[in-house]
This record gives structure tokens, C-alpha cells and sequence, in this order.
């Protein structure tokens, strides 16, 4: 392979680029071109980074995210200016909601030619302020190698997020002398890591005397890598664990303590002994509306701990009585020696009884329609079957949350999915980028028919690399979470959720002889290069699976579903955690 080109004297700002990704760590980097970053491009080639080619700056950066969630890792991406960068801002805004580490460079014009209306300018800095932890308009070629230094400093400490990196073109070519920079110091940002002893002991006096406690764990437990602390905690002292959307995996849910997910969708057990318990103790998570319902009425009997790394989460939504501000696992590790053994049998015996009456679950049907949810649970049998690593990739909908309540999540980082933001079209490019960082993993895509489609063209990544990821499409013909939601509060009144023509109302419907399968999700992705299949049986379904989780190829499994199914139990919108809906007809 020809060697990347190195100037003689000095290096040019896009080798500096190129450089600092490589001695910070980058191995990876997800990349489309433009005529403001073909200078990065050029040194691109040939360099011992891989380069990833999306077919949509969107796709590439959720790819990135997908690789950051599944590893732990700083997720890379370079586009161009103009659209290029405006083209980053939802999987920007996607990573800042959920706390993943990403350092995105964007291409930008020259900076003479800033604030001129110059062919595919557009402010950069400006139009991601809000949807990123920080970022960088780079002025001179000198500051290039500190500002990526600290672009990955920022995005991986403290509570981690997406940092943009604005390069104009004439500091991408120009010279600079300056090395790159190992010791990152920044004045203003010193996240705090060590939480304060007195609240930690008060936490754990609190854990002491509580009779009916339960931890609330949410993300920050997976990114501060405090999992097997936390289960030893739970373990030793018999305290009950929910989680979060985000949590899922960083406690066994094959466990007894294990109260599944908690919140709008979350299990009976969950919901029931947060508003029973007498101490809620969050660990990383943000308590955020999907997860309290009805505020006023969330866990009133309890004393409500908040332990994270972000001072600005503490106290936002729920009052908190006990404020522990620091690292997840820092503060973990001084509070387990202060923990004393507590005679809980009265309440876990409560928490078995609610696992057991009310676990989630789902009715036959007597059409024989292939269900959702047996399909999710047929992908955890023949996942596990195959003895590897699963990581479970998840597009937004119905289809998230079936993925979230049937499969059974034992590993932190085996579930990827966009929380705070629900982004649709997250899933396909999410799980190629987190097989490209776990090539050891079986990646599962999760993805329902509306969402499948909005970055459907990022399959052709998958066959171009040959990365085997199983793409599994629950095709109901619905945008099905939003047609729940009409079905429960607007009367039935099915506007713009049903994909087919048929059942449609008269104003929207376009096609009168529409084909059975429109799209015809097979043909697409025979035609970017994947084995592909559809199933109407669960017998078919399983087969198929078994078929391809044994096979190094990727493949799209469509799976045609009941159009009707709803996801359950349910909070409503306003509605206290107590008053779940368990079936769809009450």
C-alpha cells in the first residue's frame, strides 16, 4: 500500500487530524466526503485507521454511536461542511441524550470565506451548541493538536457525550510545527469524580435502616463500568434492582432480585416496588419522565437518593433527599464497606409474589397471527444457543420495547438502543457499528417496518465489510407505537401511522392494487447483497434463525406480524407508575 504522504517539514492541519485520532486511541473512523474535508480524506488514505464509507452522514454517525455503546470506547466520524455537518445533528442530539462519547469532525469553508453565504456553509458551532457537550471552531493550524486532545478528554470524562470538532479548509492545509498534545488541562471543565465522604456515609446510613429499599440503575452504571459492584451490593444485602431503558444488562435479569425494566413499559414488579419501597436509591440514571409517571404521585413514601456524575441531573425531576454527586463506581466502592447486613425477608418475599403474578407476558392469538413477542423471545432461545457474546441492536417503537421486556438482558453493553432521544432509523447503522467494535459478538438488529426504512440504505455497510449482523424486521404494516397510542387516547383514528394501502383512510390512500409486500423488504435487501428470508409461523421463524445466527453472512429476517398487537403493560401519559394498563381492554 502506498504510505500516506508526510511533509517534509512540519505537517499539514488534516494530518493532524489523522494523527490525533490514532494517538487517542481511534481505530475506527466513520467517514463521508465533501470538498471541505477532502484534505482529511486525502491523509485518510492509506493510514492505519479503518475507514468506514456510510451511504448518509446520519447513518455514519449512529454508527459511531453504535460502536462507542457496544465497546466503551470514543465512536470517531469526519464529514463535510454544509449539510455534510447539519446531517450529524440527530445522531449529535441522540449521543448527548444518552451520554456516549463521540468525536465528530466537520468540515467547514475557508475562514475568509465565513459569514459570506459561501457555497455549503452553514454555522457549525452554532446550529450543534445544543445538542453537544462541546464544541470547537479551530481559527489557526496551531491550536488543531489541542483541540483534539481535548475533544476526547471532554467526551469520554465526566458524564460522557459528543464533541464537534469545525475545521476550516484552510487550516486543514496549512502548516503547523506544533506537536501532538499527551497531558490535557482545561480550566474551566473539572467533572467531579470523587464524591463527598459525608453523603456517601449518609447514603449508606439510609441503606442501613431501610426496610423496603430498591436501586434504581440506569446508564451510568454500564459507562462507569460499576456493574459487578452494584450486583454485589444487591446480592449481599438483599436490595431488589430495577432498570432503566438504558440500564438493561447491568444487572442479571435472570436474578431473583431482578425487577426487570421500570417505568411506562416496565414490569408490575418494578413499577409496584418503587412506589412500595421506602428508599429509592438511583444509581446513574436521570429519573426522567418515561421512568417517575405522575411525579407527584412517584414513590411519595419513599426517601429518594440520586447518585450521579452529572450535579445538573441531581434534583431536576424528583426531590432528592439524599444528593451524592460523583463517580458511579468511585462512590459505589466507599459505600460497600459502610453496608451492614438487614433482615429483609418480609420485602423480598413481596417482590417475589409481584414476579411472579404479574410478569410480563402476552396472550395467544386465536387467528394464529405470528406475535411480536414471540418472535423477540425466539431470538433470545437461539442467540443464547449459539454459546457467543449477544449484543441486541434496537431501531425505536414497539420493537424497542417488545426487545427490552422479552429478551433476557445479563450483560452490561448488550443492549443498544436510543433512550432519551428515540431516534427511528438508530437501529441498522447502530448494529454495524457495534460489530465492527465486538467482530467476537452475534449483533441482533431489532427494527419495526417504519423505522427500518429511514437508513435502510446502510445495509450495503453490513455486505461491504462483511460484517454478520442478523437484521430483523417486525413488519406489522404500522407505525405500531403511535397507532397504540390512537387506538388507547384518540378514538382508533389511524392518521398517517399504517404503511399499507390497505386500511388506510380515504384522504390518504395513494395506490388501490398495491402489491402484498410494499416495500417488498425480501427484494431490497437481496439486491444490496444479503441473504434474506420472511416468516408468517413461529416455526418458520425459528428455523430461520437457528440457519442464520450460524451464518458468517449478514442477513434480513422480515417477520410478518400481527398489525393489532399493543406493547404492555402500559403507564399513560400523566398517569402515576401504580396505575398500569394490563390488557388492552381496560
Amino acid at each position: 500500500m502506498t504510505p500516506y504522504y508526510q511533509p517534509p517539514q512540519g505537517r499539514t492541519g488534516a494530518q493532524c487530524v489523522v494523527d490525533g485520532l490514532l494517538n487517542n486511541g481511534c481505530e475506527v473512523v466513520f467517514g463521508y466526503p465533501g470538498g471541505q474535508a477532502i484534505d482529511m480524506f486525502d491523509k485518510l488514505y492509506g493510514s492505519p485507521l479503518r475507514l468506514v464509507l456510510p451511504r448518509h452522514e446520519q447513518g455514519g454517525i449512529h454508527m459511531a454511536d453504535g460502536y462507542a455503546r457496544a465497546t466503551g470506547r470514543v465512536g470517531c466520524a469526519i464529514v463535510t461542511s454544509g449539510p455534510g455537518a447539519t446531517n450529524t445533528v440527530t445522531g449529535l442530539a441522540t449521543a448527548m441524550m444518552d451520554g456516549v462519547p463521540l468525536v465528530v469532525i466537520a468540515g467547514q469553508v475557508s475562514l475568509g470565506l465565513i459569514g459570506t453565504d459561501a457555497f455549503q456553509e452553514a454555522d457549525n458551532t452554532g446550529i450543534t451548541r445544543s445538542v453537544t457537550k462541546h464544541n470547537y471552531l479551530v481559527r489557526s493550524v496551531d491550536e488543531l493538536p489541542r483541540v483534539i486532545a481535548e475533544a476526547f478528554f471532554i467526551a469520554s470524562t465526566g458524564k460522557p457525550g459528543p464533541v464537534l470538532i469545525d475545521i476550516p479548509k484552510n487550516v486543514q492545509q496549512a502548516i503547523t510545527f506544533q506537536p501532538d498534545v499527551q497531558d490535557v488541562a482545561i480550566r474551566a471543565y473539572h467533572p467531579t469524580i470523587q464524591p463527598p465522604p459525608a453523603q456517601v456515609a449518609c447514603l449508606a446510613d439510609a441503606i442501613n435502616k431501610a426496610h423496603r429499599p430498591v436501586l434504581y440503575v440506569g446508564g451510568g452504571a454500564i459507562i462507569s463500568g460499576s456493574c459487578a459492584l452494584l450486583r454485589s451490593i444487591a446480592e449481599t444485602y438483599d436490595i431488589p434492582v430495577c432498570t432503566t431503558l438504558m440500564g438493561l444488562g447491568a444487572f442479571p435479569e435472570t436474578s431473583p432480585l431482578a425487577l426487570w425494566m421500570v417505568g411506562m413499559h416496565g414490569s408490575v414488579a418494578a413499577n409496584n416496588a418503587i412506589q412500595q419501597a421506602d428508599l429509592v436509591i438511583g444509581a446513574g440514571a436521570r429519573y426522567d419522565d418515561r421512568v417517575t409517571g405522575r411525579i407527584a404521585d412517584f414513590a411519595q413514601g419513599a426517601k429518594i437518593a440520586h447518585i450521579d456524575v452529572d450535579a445538573s441531573a441531581i434534583g431536576k425531576n424528583v426531590h432528592t433527599h439524599i444528593p451524592v454527586c460523583g463517580d458511579l463506581r468511585q462512590t459505589l466502592e466507599m459505600l460497600l464497606p459502610q453496608l451492614v447486613k438487614t433482615n429483609r425477608s418480609d420485602w423480598l418475599a413481596q417482590i417475589a409474589k409481584w414476579r411472579e403474578a404479574k410478569p410480563a407476558t402476552y396472550h395467544p392469538r386465536k387467528d394464529g397471527k405470528l406475535q411480536p413477542q414471540a418472535v423477540i423471545e425466539a431470538i433470545d432461545r437461539s442467540a443464547r444457543a449459539t454459546g457467543r457474546p449477544v449484543v441486541l441492536a434496537t431501531d425505536v417503537g414497539q420493537n424497542q420495547m417488545w426487545a427490552a421486556q422479552f429478551f433476557r438482558h445479563t450483560e452490561p453493553r448488550g443492549f443498544i438502543t436510543s433512550g432519551g432521544m428515540g431516534t427511528m432509523g438508530f437501529g441498522v447503522p447502530s448494529a454495524i457499528g457495534a460489530q465492527l467494535g465486538r467482530p467476537d459478538a452475534l449483533v441482533v438488529s431489532v427494527n419495526g417496518d417504519g423505522g427500518f426504512q429511514m437508513n435502510i440504505q446502510e445495509l450495503v455497510v453490513a455486505v461491504e465489510h462483511r460484517l454478520p449482523v442478523k437484521f430483523i424486521v417486525l413488519n406489522n404494516y404500522r407505525l405500531g407505537m403511535v397507532r397504540q397510542w390512537q387506538d388507547l387516547f384518540y378514538g382508533g383514528r389511524h392518521s398517517a401511522t399504517i404503511l399499507s394501502q390497505d386500511g388506510r383512510p380515504d384522504n390518504e390512500r395513494i395506490v388501490s392494487d398495491e402489491p402484498r409486500y410494499l416495500p417488498d423488504f425480501v427484494g431490497v435487501a437481496q439486491a444490496y447483497g444479503l441473504k434474506a428470508v420472511r416468516t408468517t409461523t413461529l416455526a418458520e421463524t425459528e428455523a430461520v434463525f437457528a440457519e442464520a445466527f450460524a451464518d458468517p453472512n449478514p442477513w434480513l429476517i422480515e417477520c410478518i406480524v400481527a398489525e393489532d398487537e399493543n406493547v404492555l403493560p402500559m403507564v399513560a401519559p400523566g398517569a402515576a407508575l401504580s396505575e398500569m394498563i394490563l390488557d388492552r381492554d381496560n
